[in-house]
């Protein structure tokens, strides 16, 4: 039976709901623009709402948008250097975070971790060696890495796009980046082949015992990753109109096979693109139109096995490398065969990661949902437990350790998408406050978008005076008002810090929970993450 994965309308999607991204002004090229005048004198909020102090009032004007009618404002805003409350709205009422909320696993793994913590994937030999055979198994012992040498750089940093291609079937816009999805899996098979190894009369088998996947985290971390457990379908116009549309895709790893029966059509028609797979997500196949003069189109579709999927790209990347394996390369994991452990057998190659560092830059970058989650896991590894569950006691220690009040977060994921999830604006700031008085205070600031500058804060603000200024996490989470015909924003948040000049670097969350949209057009919710983005440039300029 086929399983339809659609994509031809934004709204029908959001109005499924969603907890994404956002600021999305970048893949739509509507970037908030900053006034160029200065700004004029504040006045001051009214009163019985809240202690905002004398906000800026090009911000008292957004917030009373009639976006904003029933919604809930929350604002904080603090000096560095004792924690002085410069504006506050609200900060210790609970909102939904959105992805603002990966600013608390991200932070508990690099502290847990460490930010230098590399991940080495091991490859063992387990049989016996007689020349250049080996009479058994190769096994790989997966070990949490997120991008096992996928987005790795010549210069060993982790490679990201301002619009991830793990958002592509929910914003138009995502690119790739040009790194080989398969560079670590070719990188130990070589290893493999240097060993001496020729033939393997045996089996490949993934080890995926380092933790069980937790469908309550969703997207759901596994132990082994490959390309964000994704299929990358990348549709380009044909020569002209009637014409079939080229297709790439990648990585091309058996069984997976992918067809397309996309047709060109004229320049400004519709592009409209269907993705539906079969026999177990293995077989995808792409229909509909994209316009003549339209972009190339990225789509994902899910690898459903990922240890399947690795086993067979193992196996191929070592007959690419002159090693032989007798086993078929398709199929189920063998786990059966797997040792009880792994003493005294030998290892024959090895991946070592990028820092942790270069992980958690992705992650908060790009808003990297997989990645988030994965944070959870790796913190239950810490323990020895196998049970993803497990993290959240050490991510609870951690936030008591670093002075965040844990009775202000209610966390069920890492990335901030669960229906439970909640944190005031006062739990925020104490997260991003504790980094301020920490040795690697620049490495996380900098980890985070730049206004104007890279990650989901691109297309904002790339003429104001506060571009490379403000250092967020941005948030959302948006679902549809059938009733309405209209988009309900659950939250638009943004949180980080506003380079104030001479080393000061103020903490600062804004949002609001609970706008609307005046139509069921995607683009208002742009419209709202522009304002959020205008507020943090005017908390940034402002003196």
């Amino acid at each position: 039976m086929e399983d339809p994965i659609r994509f031809a309308a934004l709204r029908r999607r959001v109005a499924a709901g969603c907890a994404a991204l956002l600021l999305v002004a970048l893949a739509s090229g509507t970037g908030a623009r900053a006034a160029p005048s200065p700004p004029p004198s504040p006045t001051p909020w009214p009163t019985g709402v809240g202690d905002p102090g004398r906000l800026d009032p090009r911000i008292t004007e957004i917030m009373r948008k009639p976006e904003y009618r029933n919604a809930q404002w929350g604002l904080l805003q603090t000096e560095p250097a004792d924690g002085r409350v410069l504006h506050s709205l609200f900060p210790g009422q609970f909102f939904i975070p959105g992805s603002t909320a990966k600013l608390f696993p991200v932070s508990a793994t690099w502290q847990t971790l460490g930010a230098d913590h590399r991940f080495v994937t091991p490859l063992y030999g387990v049989g016996r060696r007689n020349g250049s055979t080996l009479t058994g198994d190769l096994d790989l012992v997966a070990q949490g890495d997120l991008t096992l040498g996928g987005r790795t750089r010549p210069d060993g940093t982790v490679a990201y796009t301002d619009l991830d291609h793990t958002y592509a079937n929910d914003f138009p816009g995502a690119t790739l980046t040009p790194e080989n999805p398969l560079a670590g899996i070719d990188l130990l098979a070589r290893q493999v082949r240097a060993s001496g190894i020729a033939r393997v009369d045996g089996d490949v088998v993934i080890d995926s015992r380092l933790f069980a996947p937790d469908p309550v985290l969703d997207p759901t971390p596994t132990p082994l990753i490959i390309n964000d457990n994704l299929i990358d379908l990348l549709t380009t116009p044909g020569s002209r109109p009637g014409a079939d549309a080229r297709l790439d895709w990648r990585p091309k790893v058996a069984p997976y096979a992918v067809t397309s029966t996309v047709k060109t059509v004229a320049a400004g028609k519709p592009t409209d693109v269907t993705v539906t797979t079969t026999d177990g997500g293995t077989r995808i196949r792409l229909s509909g139109t994209i316009a003549a003069d339209a972009e190339p189109l990225l789509r994902t579709s899910p690898v459903t096995d990922p240890a399947a999927f690795g086993r067979t790209a193992l196996i191929e990347a070592l007959g690419r490398a002159g090693v032989h394996v007798t086993a078929a390369a398709t199929g189920p994991n063998p786990v059966a065969r797997l040792p009880r452990d792994y003493d005294g057998r030998p290892r024959v190659a090895a991946y070592t990661s990028p820092p942790y560092e270069q992980y958690a830059k992705l992650i908060l970058k790009v808003s990297h949902n997989l990645g988030a989650n994965l944070a959870v896991c790796l913190m239950a590894v810490s323990t020895g437990s196998n049970q993803c569950a497990s993290g959240f006691p050490v991510l609870a220690g951690f936030l008591e350790r670093a002075g965040v009040d844990r009775g202000q977060v209610q966390l069920m994921d890492g990335r901030g998408g669960n229906p439970a999830d909640r944190a005031t604006p006062r739990a925020l700031v104490q997260m991003l406050a504790y980094w301020q008085h920490t040795p690697d205070a620049r490495r996380f600031r900098e980890a985070l978008p730049v206004l104007g500058v890279d990650g989901l804060l691109a297309g904002n603000c790339r003429s104001c005076p506060a571009r490379g200024k403000v250092f967020a996490k941005t948030g959302a989470a948006v679902g549809g008002d059938s009733l309405n015909d209209r988009l309900a924003v659950g939250a638009i948040t943004i949180a980080g810090y506003l380079d104030k000049g001479g080393g000061r670097f103020d903490t600062f969350y804004a949002g609001v929970n609970g706008a609307s949209t005046p139509t069921a057009n995607p683009t208002d919710v742009v419209a709202i993450a522009n304002d959020l983005a205008l507020i943090a440039a005017y908390l940034q300029e402002s003196s």
